[in-house]
């Protein structure tokens, strides 16, 4: 098992999710708002509305799937959330070991199916 996470632009959520359900045995994702900036060596000039507000609104995607989905969930992302423009967020992959289920405990094996 995998877990996809990304950070995108909030205007984003809704085509990102859209894009992500028309994948079949699309898994389930979660959503969560929140707020970051970049490393201001690497965007170069900063405007005075950056100057003046430390963080911007982003929102984490998770996404906890089959070992062989998860290239094109990280590709469905990067389609469908990016502007071209610096700021649109990262897209990374982790191992996941175990999943259990919050309301019977039994483990989740998402590789054969479960």
């Amino acid at each position: 098992m995998k877990e996809v996470r990304a950070i995108i632009r909030p205007q984003k959520v809704n085509r990102v999710r859209d894009a992500l359900r028309d994948i079949p045995n699309f898994p389930g994702v979660t959503f969560i708002k929140a707020e970051g900036f970049t490393a201001p060596a690497s965007v170069g000039p900063r405007s005075i509305a950056e100057e003046l507000t430390d963080f911007v609104p982003k929102v984490v995607v998770s996404v906890i799937c089959s070992d062989d989905m998860a290239d094109a969930i990280e590709k469905t992302i990067i389609e469908n959330g990016s502007t071209g423009q610096i700021g649109d967020g990262l897209v990374w992959t982790l191992p996941i070991a175990e999943v259990r289920r919050v309301r019977n405990g039994t483990v989740m094996n998402l590789d054969s199916g479960d």
